[in-house]
């Protein structure tokens, strides 16, 4: 017999986690939210949040540096310890605000334990009680994946995202071995703050960077920061002070090494196996993700746990709607998903939204080498493409690399969203000087290409400096 009995149990306290919990209650379920620590979410203690307190403190770096272009001398010197304090204290400060919402739960909803299948509606806690449920939803999120020559090393020379920023200051070098979107980030950032940095990976591709124009320029604005040695093995040994790495044509000592190989999902220790579901080679199972339902059955898998979209504002989208459609089985709605979007917080930001460029799209070019508003804060690198479906010229993807894409791409990912084509952008008020307006150029460029009539009421040429 059952210890604790509810309609939903969520197993994962994180992100995706937090939002079916609050969604199935709100649906008028009663729900368990059970979690080993309930500490907060990835991104406020060891991801987005963290990463992006390194990344400020990069950009202050390097704007002091780059000064001298407007004719503002300065001298920069970098205080390691002071910068990995306050990543801390506000890190610490973003994940107590997070944990604070549990406190606001229902008597009774958090349950603070381990949970593993015992049955397709039953779990069995490590403290010893059983728990039933009408629905279950997995929001277990992911766990950095340290390959076996680097996890053989030991010891606090090695580290994932999870204790990069506990170090007590700056390290002199640093070798990040996975050129993904977290590995670059902070590859990046701290090669601004003054160190040593190389990144090596086995693929060709920086950052998941769909179009070869991107990729270029990315890698050009890298390597003035960075090494980059792309599509090499590289083996780790342990030396004085240090770690050796060989690779094919090369070998260089590092005080740390950064493993950003990649986040599996997080399933061990769920035994997964006698939940009923059918599980692929990998051990995971079928999940729709218009509903997150995984299979036939009562079980339903959001967030980074299911390895489909694993960015903090899909994982909170997963969690409530697994958490509407865990409440109301077998009732279920199909949620529409929005345009894949994703940002990597280099200088400049890598984006990529929707569709990628094929041989259907058509494609409209943005140089921002030579744009105004660009050339005026000296951030006049890099691109942007723009892809539309013909006949009708509606955007259906983009790739940026240029300043503000973090912004721009949030103006194309709705733009898609909405079903507009490029007339319809073109119809909207740019202001001048700003970056928005340099994409006016592509958007013209779609509308020739499919062809579509440019606004009757909108000048087709440009002010100085656009």
């Amino acid at each position: 017999m059952a210890d604790l009995t509810c309609d939903v149990a969520v197993i994962g306290a994180g992100t995706a986690g937090i939002a079916a919990e609050r969604s199935a209650r709100a649906q008028g379920a009663k729900t368990l939210l059970i979690d080993p620590d309930f500490a907060g979410t990835v991104c406020a203690n060891v991801g987005c949040m963290p990463s992006k307190l390194l990344i400020a403190a990069a950009h202050r770096a390097h704007d002091a540096r780059t000064a001298g272009l407007f004719g503002v001398s300065t001298s920069v010197s970098v205080d390691g310890a002071a910068v990995m304090a306050r990543v801390r204290a506000e890190r610490d400060a973003f994940a107590a605000a997070t944990r604070a919402g549990f406190d606001d739960l229902p008597d009774g909803t958090c349950i603070r334990a381990k949970a593993r299948f015992t049955g397709p509606g039953e779990l069995s806690l490590d403290d010893g009680r059983k728990v039933a449920a009408n629905a279950i939803v997995i929001a277990t999120g992911s766990d950095p994946m340290v390959p076996p020559p680097f996890r053989d090393i030991g010891g606090d020379r090695v580290l994932t995202n999870r204790t990069v920023f506990e170090q007590a200051d700056l390290p002199k070098s640093l070798a990040v071995i996975g050129a993904g979107a977290i590995g670059i980030e902070l590859a990046q950032a701290f090669a601004r703050l003054g160190v040593r940095v190389g990144v090596f990976d086995q693929g060709d591709t920086i950052a998941g960077a769909r179009c070869d124009a991107i990729h270029d320029a990315l890698k050009a604005e890298l390597t003035k920061d960075m090494d980059l040695f792309l599509g090499v093995d590289v083996k780790p040994e342990a030396v004085a002070g240090g770690i050796r790495l060989v690779w094919d044509g090369g070998d260089d000592t590092f005080d740390r090494v950064l493993v950003a190989t990649g986040r599996p999902p997080s399933l061990d220790g769920l035994d997964l196996s006698a939940s009923g579901l059918h599980l692929d080679d990998n051990g995971l199972p079928d999940v729709d993700p218009e509903t997150l339902r995984c299979g036939d059955s009562a079980i339903f898998l959001a967030g980074d746990a299911n390895a489909n979209r694993p960015v903090l504002h899909e994982a909170s989208t997963e969690g409530a709607v697994a958490g509407r459609n865990a409440a109301a089985f077998p009732d279920l709605t199909h949620a529409t998903r929005s345009p894949r979007f994703t940002i990597t917080f280099t200088d400049p930001p890598l984006v990529s939204i929707g569709q990628g460029p094929d041989d259907s799209a058509q494609i409209g070019t943005a140089d921002y080498t030579d744009q105004g508003r660009a050339k005026v804060e000296a951030r006049n690198v890099g691109l942007a493409q723009l892809y539309a479906a013909a006949p009708d010229g509606r955007l259906i993807g983009a790739d940026l690399f240029c300043p503000g894409a973090d912004h721009l791409g949030h103006l194309i990912a709705w733009a898609v969203d909405a079903g507009m084509t490029a007339s319809d952008l073109l119809s909207k008020p740019f202001y001048h000087p700003t970056v928005e307006e340099g994409l006016r150029g592509a958007l013209r460029e779609i509308c020739r290409a499919v062809p579509l009539d440019l606004p009757g009421d909108r000048d087709t040429g440009n002010p100085p400096g656009i």
